[in-house]
């Protein structure tokens, strides 16, 4: 594949995977090698970026050759640089040496306690053990430090889902919401964990997040589902009076037809019999919250 693209297309394609965070291993190992062999004065000080990228493919590979190789060419040309550190620290890791990878980040953290590469590895090695509390606590302290990280609170947020610790969860998602108002998703999340805990005000504040994610994004179908879902549960309460009953099923019909009229326009036609049990599904659906 390599041997078949030009440099410039193979050094682009690899770009797009690390904006993309896609790992792709085996053709990464493949596509860098390439380059840095063949083009790697060409590369300027992107090349260390590759060489960085091709070691943690190789890991992935389990090509310890090559990524040792790798670390020693970054720390012959950096030696103290944190990024041949960092990669000492990935190797442990693929190698299972999983206390003596803790101790390295650690060591790591005291000489820069604002790294914040080496503060997420650290959290991922805790939580590939199964170490959740100490993974919570530890990104708690990361969020201390940065708080506009996204993708962090997103993880604390499932951690505690993990731990069945909604309340702590939904705290996630209104700093996410808070900061970024217009994401649906995450406003789609924060609602399907209101769902989750049950109950009539819980029920009745995941409809109307369902709804707002709709309304940011149309073709949220997991949004329209669930807001379909917990019209559906108020309306169903025997504690509900008529006003909210009447109210909810108008909510419920109304998620019923957009699921209905996308899927129609997904298939390009109504196919029928499959038209038939979808709305038949629609009509009959009562999906309880979780205890």
């Amino acid at each position: 594949m390599a041997t078949s693209m030009d440099w410039q297309e193979a050094r682009d394609k690899l770009k797009k995977w690390r904006e993309e965070n896609t790992r792709n291993s085996i053709e990464t190992v493949e596509l860098g090698q390439y380059l840095l062999e063949n083009y790697r004065r060409r590369l300027g000080d992107e090349v260390w970026t590759i060489y960085e990228q091709v070691c943690i493919a190789a890991l992935d590979c389990g090509d310890q050759d090559l990524a040792t190789d790798i670390i020693d060419t970054v720390e012959h040309n950096f030696p103290s640089s944190i990024r041949g550190k960092r990669l000492e620290g990935l190797q442990l890791e693929s190698l299972g040496e999983y206390e003596a990878a803790e101790e390295h980040y650690e060591i790591l953290l005291k000489e820069d306690p604002a790294n914040a590469m080496v503060r997420k590895r650290l959290i991922a090695l805790l939580k590939g053990q199964n170490r959740l509390g100490e993974a919570i606590k530890e990104l708690n302290a990361y969020l201390q430090k940065f708080m506009s990280d996204h993708e962090a609170w997103m993880e604390l947020a499932d951690l505690y889902i993990s731990e069945q610790n909604y309340n702590k969860a939904i705290f996630c998602f209104e700093e996410l919401i808070m900061s970024n108002p217009h994401n649906h998703l995450y406003h789609q999340k924060y609602a399907e964990i209101q769902y989750t805990q049950g109950g009539t005000e819980c029920m009745e504040i995941a409809r109307k997040y369902f709804a707002h994610a709709v309304k940011l994004n149309g073709n949220n179908m997991r949004a329209l589902y669930g807001m379909f879902m917990a019209a559906t549960n108020i309306a169903s309460s025997p504690k509900a009076s008529g006003k909210i009953k009447k109210d909810n099923m108008k909510y419920a019909s109304w998620a019923a037809q957009q699921i209905a009229y996308k899927y129609k326009v997904a298939q390009g036609k109504d196919t029928g019999s499959k038209m038939k049990h979808l709305e038949t599904m629609l009509d009959c659906l009562q999906i309880a919250p979780a205890p």
